[in-house]
């Protein structure tokens, strides 16, 4: 077993891109990145070389690959995805002195959608998206964390690993090598195709089968060049509080969600369902009508409290009894691009439970799937024309002393073998418009693609 981690002071940077650029080509590198100073996250975390790598493939099946000899080797028939995650947190000591940092060794990386499509018992019969593995996680041992509130930076590392860190990020950060786009994004679905799923929705609503459905579509491009430079231009565009960009081999993952999944701290449990967007406007006066025009809408509104009560369920599974509560309902939160409806649902973890337990019982978040849940994934899953991959799947941590925070994996773009691919979605209930809703999957991702433009 590794050694614990100290803590050692860094010079504070509020800019995390010029620092995880000297590390981005390291092995396992991830950063999880909470958009300073444009949006208003509290930390960002970096780390690179772990001491092993879990993936996860398409049939929910885990794989753990050490990298050196630090850890002893996993069990034998150690195949189950969440089991193998809590055998490699187990693998690493909790740190003895008390500290408020979020991260200090443990889990990072990503969560895909089909892992908790498989988990949840719902079969795909559509091609894979992607050849990114449902799941892929590092275990690490060490990690740089920016606090823009305390304006602090920590390296959180055992002894060993804290001289060695110092030592890379002496060096100069390697070049990148221009991004552009060799072909246009495509859209995987016509408007018309599109509205065809949605008349299939409508009679499924109709039909009482479900309340709600998440339907998506895909676009794809073709690029060359950095997925380093694609994501800092994404970066500028749209900045975001859960932002976060890992890349290996010819894959990448560059996400800049604006919602919050699960985050546990100390037993508290928090989810932040998104339901209802409407786009900024030109000037202070058009962009306060589409705020308020938001804020009044009873479709959206109605949308935001079914997800609200789906989540309230999930965790009431893991959650202490009569702990779960809702103590923001449909408030206003403003972002470059968009205005959306959150809100808040917290909870109490259950003694029994730890935070994996939570993830792998609310998995995936109920405000990209739709209500009731396992019927809404069924039918995603006959709709869509391939399966989702990482989207609406989770980016974020499990730490070793029972913290945890993930994202949804929404205004994503997944990098495989020079192409990319980038999801837009919307909630369909028995009052949506289908020419409303096919602008509004673009108008989520527009600022995207034209950043990559």
């Amino acid at each position: 077993m590794s050694p614990p981690l100290t803590l050692t002071a860094l010079p504070y940077t509020r800019d995390p891109l010029a620092l995880f650029a000297r590390l981005r080509r390291r092995h396992g590198a991830v950063l999880l990145d909470s958009g300073r100073p444009a949006a208003t996250g509290r930390y960002d975390i970096i780390a690179s070389d772990p001491l092993a790598t879990l993936e996860v493939d398409n049939q929910g099946r885990a794989y753990i690959e050490r990298h050196g000899d630090a850890l002893a080797a996993p069990p034998t028939g150690l195949d189950d995805a969440f089991a193998a995650q809590a055998w490699l947190l187990e693998q690493l000591p909790v740190p003895s002195t008390p500290s408020e940092l979020p991260f200090c060794g443990g889990l990072m990386g990503y969560w895909g959608y089909d892992v908790g499509r498989q988990r949840q018992g719902v079969l795909s019969h559509k091609p894979a998206a992607t050849r990114l593995p449902a799941a892929r996680l590092g275990l690490y041992d060490w990690a740089i964390i920016l606090d823009h509130e305390c304006l602090e930076a920590w390296l959180a590392a055992t002894p060993r690993r804290a001289g060695q860190v110092i030592q890379w990020l002496e060096q100069a950060a390697p070049a990148s090598a221009p991004f552009q786009l060799t072909a246009p994004f495509r859209a995987e679905m016509s408007q018309a195709k599109y509205a065809e799923r949605f008349a299939r929705v409508q009679r499924y609503i109709r039909a009482g089968d479900c309340y709600q459905i998440n339907l998506a579509q895909r676009l794809t491009a073709r690029y060359q060049g950095d997925e380093w430079d694609a994501y800092c231009r994404l970066r500028r565009a749209t900045p975001t509080p859960f932002a976060g960009f890992m890349a290996w081999d010819d894959k990448a993952v560059m996400s800049l969600s604006p919602e919050r999944f699960l985050q546990v701290s100390e037993g508290r449990v928090e989810t932040r369902p998104i339901k209802g967007t409407r786009r900024r406007g030109d000037t202070p006066d058009t962009d306060h009508v589409q705020a308020q025009t938001l804020l009044q809408s009873a479709k959206d509104r109605a949308e935001n409290v079914m997800i609200v009560d789906l989540l309230r369920n999930d965790l009431g599974r893991v959650c202490r009894p009569h702990s779960v509560r809702v103590p923001t309902l449909c408030g206003l939160e403003s972002y470059p691009n968009v205005h959306h409806l959150v809100s808040v649902v917290q909870g109490e973890l259950d003694a029994s439970c730890s935070p994996l337990s939570l993830l792998e019982a609310a998995f995936p978040g109920g405000s990209i799937t739709g209500a009731p849940k396992i019927r809404a994934m069924q039918i995603i899953d006959e709709l869509e024309p391939c399966q989702r991959s990482l989207y609406c799947g989770s980016l974020g941590y499990v730490d070793v002393r029972g913290r945890m925070d993930t994202s949804i994996a929404i205004r994503t773009v997944l990098v495989d073998s020079g192409s990319l691919h980038v999801w837009g979605g919307g909630g369909l209930v028995a009052d949506s418009s289908p020419a409303d809703e096919y602008a509004e999957t673009l108008d989520k991702i527009r600022h995207l693609v034209r950043a990559l433009e």
